[in-house]
């Protein structure tokens, strides 16, 4: 039975929360408290904790707690590069476990770079924020990384909104304790065969076509295309692990994939596109293939949106979609022919 439907775990104590003995207090929990009334969130709803309830001496910086890898007996990943925890202070991290199975949370926020790397094994933040994964150490429960509130104090404020969104999508995910993914399938190696039957079976019928491309130098590796949110298909150029690089096998069967590329975009349907200006310029001029009907691009819509935000995909995935970290996920993929609808 969960306790609480929110926990949210910092890094260690500060001044304040020393003085206090109880997390985020002071200028951070200030301004958690501001982020979470903006993101819905009630803080007394939450469980707050940290992975070190210690000050890190003689200064704040978690560094303190760290030495080099010869110097510690654990086989722990490092927290940053090359600094590994003290052996002296791992009894907290056990504490903190047993602390959020006690709890059990339906989501955990983890905040900053130690708290990630104590609950997923990775303190990249950057990286892993916004999006859900499931924690080794807390037998697969759900945890979501995103930015500490020092972190934005401390000159990242630019880093607020984020901060928020992410607590919003906490607010989400904690009505339900499993992790949630989009199911869909994708075709990553397809046959000339597959080609035709899918251009009939979803393209040809589709209001939308998202085309994504991938590129090497002038060369394009590999092009995506998805009719909708369930089924895509990606159709590669470039295969290192066949002679010559070529997924084809000659450049008469490649010519014939590019024939049906043209054939695709083509069609009626509308087109959308990631950065559409680059992918449809490079299709043009390195291919001489035009773009019938492109009428969306996701990195222009969003920067209207919110024009002062990334507008890389990896960010895009992490606010508008409930996918692993998109850059680190293994997604599900569907190799081999496709069979035809009935």
């Amino acid at each position: 039975m969960s306790l609480c439907k929110i926990a949210i775990v910092g890094e260690a104590w500060g001044e304040h929360e020393e003085r206090e003995r109880m997390p985020f207090v002071g200028p951070a929990g200030w301004q958690l408290n501001s982020m979470l009334r903006e993101a819905g969130i009630v803080r007394a709803d939450c469980h707050l904790t940290n992975v070190f309830n210690l000050r890190p001496r003689p200064t704040n910086k978690i560094d303190n707690l760290c030495a080099t890898r010869k110097e510690v007996r654990h086989a722990l990943p490092p927290l940053s590069s090359g600094k590994y925890i003290r052996d002296e202070f791992l009894p907290e991290l056990e504490r903190l476990y047993s602390e959020l199975a006690q709890v059990n949370p339906n989501v955990t926020v983890a905040c900053g770079g130690t708290a990630s790397w104590a609950l997923l094994r990775d303190g990249r933040i950057s990286k892993l924020r916004g999006a859900v994964a499931a924690s080794p150490v807390l037998g697969g429960r759900k945890v979501l990384p995103t930015f500490h509130p020092s972190y934005i104090l401390q000159g990242g404020y630019e880093a607020r909104h984020v901060t928020i969104l992410d607590l919003q999508k906490a607010r989400r995910e904690s009505e339900y304790p499993e992790i949630r993914r989009p199911r869909r399938i994708i075709y990553t190696e397809p046959l000339f065969r597959d080609l035709d039957t899918f251009y009939e079976d979803h393209i040809a019928p589709a209001r939308r076509l998202a085309v994504d491309i991938e590129t090497r130098g002038e060369r394009i590796t590999c092009i995506g295309f998805a009719p909708s949110a369930s089924i895509a298909l990606v159709l590669p150029f470039e295969d290192l692990r066949k002679p010559g690089g070529n997924y084809w096998g000659s450049v008469e069967a490649e010519v014939l994939a590019w024939k049906w590329v043209r054939k695709a975009l083509a069609s009626p349907c509308e087109k959308v596109f990631q950065n559409g200006i680059f992918d449809m310029s490079r299709l043009w001029k390195t291919y001489g293939i035009p773009v019938h009907n492109p009428r969306h691009d996701t990195m222009l819509l969003h920067h209207a949106l919110m024009p002062e935000s990334p507008k890389g995909l990896d960010y895009l995935g992490s606010i508008y979609t409930d996918e692993s970290a998109w850059k680190l996920g293994i997604r599900l993929k569907h190799k081999g022919t496709i069979k035809k609808e009935d």
